[in-house]
């Protein structure tokens, strides 16, 4: 360690009811660095970064900023030190404007103050343009997408001019054209001395935007290395402490009859039009396309949830007419969605009650549920997926993010579906917790299940598909094989050029 550390962590030790989150690790960051973190889920890394920002009080160990020591720190303390956090949830106020909210962190005096809100206004306006954000900062913050609201948290960070500024995963919602405007604000924060710590499971991000990459596993510090001197490859095995073979653990399988088949199929609501595919038993088709190119408009179409109002869908080669998710449910469809918090699992119920959410009336005699069997089928589907938890009584809540995926996998597959729809199937989730999905895919796809993957990384659609269909304003641009398959076909298409570019990082 250097005495020019603009933030250093030394031993820190941190314990909840006994198990050991921290075991004394260390972090340092300097002036104008951008320092990736990462880890498995569970590593350390959010207990670390709540220390840092004070919202969690550390057992032992010593958090030094500018060279002074941080005593008795807390939200306002490490706030006024210029320590400031963008988390992968917005936190700001639904009801209050996007002025309002920016102001929030950069106003100071007390009630009887007079508010100057044409200032307030022009301020949010300059901030907001330096992140490259058209958004009116008249707007209640509650009707931002998901992408805005973290543009937003991120001006509120600039205005507060932080000298530690911590994001975590601030990639995983934005748009490709977001997330090359927040790496231009990142490296103007750079230019200005701002120190970065840069948490995020996206290792292809690292090169582009990191100038170092620490690795926590097991709550203890691994490793610290120049972003330039460390691949993939070297960084997964520091995460998971053990050599990958494959992230993409996928298996060849004989594909079966066809599942599902769609002739035209159309919804004028979701924007879907004239969509034409197939899925085979054993195989896995992936849907690439750019954000807005219709793919989960495509998935909430099949499950009923925006029902198709032209074409045809054909399950098992029987036409059927899906008006809802339940019709869905009972023709042998399961929907994970993209949106695991929200809509994939229920935080706050045990995983118990999770994972026989779907099959309740299979569980159910008279009305009444069987407890019993509800405890048989969470604890078989707990023990099946290796979800990593004290108790089937648990909240999901409490789970990573990746154990949180496979119980709302198990919820799924306890119905018993001939199709499986999984949409970003592995987002917001570590390297480690990825292959394990993986793994379960292809062991469904190998016992005859046909899956339909959603997915915006191009290496998990070129690495788990069989063949991939790529969308475009709505409707199929082209459908590739597996052998013929590359990056720069798919974008291609995504793009919507009917000419295929010579085939490179073909995966066979």
């Amino acid at each position: 360690m250097t005495e020019s550390a603009l933030l250093r962590a030394s031993h820190i030790t941190k314990s909840y009811a006994g198990v050991q989150a921290l075991k004394g690790a260390s972090f340092e960051l300097h002036a104008g660095e951008v320092q990736a973190l990462v880890g498995e889920n569970g590593a350390g890394k959010s207990t670390l970064i709540k220390i840092i920002t004070g919202a969690v009080a550390a057992d032992g160990g010593e958090i030094i900023l500018d060279g002074r020591p941080v005593a008795h720190n807390s939200p306002q303390v490490a706030r006024s030190l210029g320590i400031a956090a963008i988390y992968q949830q917005p936190a700001l106020f639904p009801e209050l404007t996007v002025a309002e909210n920016i102001a929030l962190s950069l106003e100071g005096g007390g009630w009887w103050r007079r508010i100057d809100w044409r200032w307030r206004r022009l301020r949010a306006q300059e901030l907001l343009a330096q992140v490259g954000a058209k958004i009116d900062v008249e707007a209640l913050a509650g009707e931002l997408t998901m992408p805005e609201q973290q543009l937003v948290e991120i001006a509120r960070a600039l205005g507060a001019e932080a000298k530690v500024l911590i994001m975590d995963e601030p990639t995983a919602s934005l748009s490709e054209e977001d997330t090359r405007n927040l790496f231009r604000v990142i490296r103007e924060l750079r230019r200005s001395r701002v120190g970065i710590i840069y948490i995020s499971h996206r290792l292809e991000e690292l090169p582009v935007i990191a100038d170092r990459v620490t690795v926590l596993r097991d709550g203890q510090t691994i490793a610290t290395r120049l972003m330039s001197e460390v691949d993939r490859g070297e960084l997964i095995r520091l995460m998971v402490g053990r050599e990958l073979s494959s992230v993409f653990p996928k298996r060849e399988v004989e594909a079966g009859e066809v599942v599902l088949e769609l002739r035209h199929l159309g919804c004028r609501a979701a924007g879907v039009r004239d969509v034409s595919l197939s899925v085979r038993a054993g195989e896995i088709v992936g849907i690439a396309g750019l954000v807005g190119s219709g793919r989960t408009e495509l998935a909430r179409t099949i499950f009923g949830l925006t029902p198709a109002n032209e074409g045809e869908m054909l399950l098992g080669g029987g036409r059927v007419r899906i008006e809802n998710p339940v019709q869905a449910i009972r023709c042998g469809i399961a929907y994970v969605p993209e949106d695991r918090r929200q809509h994939g699992v229920v935080p706050d119920l045990p995983i118990s009650h999770n994972v026989t959410l779907a099959s309740l009336d299979r569980l159910s005699r008279l009305g009444a549920l069987d407890f019993r069997r509800e405890r048989e089928l969470a604890t078989d589907y707990v023990k099946r997926f290796a979800i990593r938890t004290p108790a089937i009584f648990a909240p999901v809540a409490t789970l990573s993010g990746g154990n949180q995926q496979k119980v709302a996998l198990s919820r799924w597959l306890a119905t018993c579906p001939r199709l499986l729809i999984l949409d970003e199937p592995t987002q917001g989730i570590d390297v480690g917790a990825k292959a394990e999905i993986h793994a379960l895919m292809s062991d469904l796809a190998a016992r005859g299940m046909a899956i339909l993957m959603i997915s915006s990384e191009l290496p998990e659609v070129l690495g788990m598909s069989d063949r991939i269909v790529v969308m475009h304003a709505g409707t199929v641009a082209g459908v590739l094989g597996r052998a013929e398959a590359s990056q720069h076909g798919i974008l291609s298409l995504a793009l919507g050029h009917t000419g295929v570019p010579p085939q490179t990082q073909c995966v066979s």
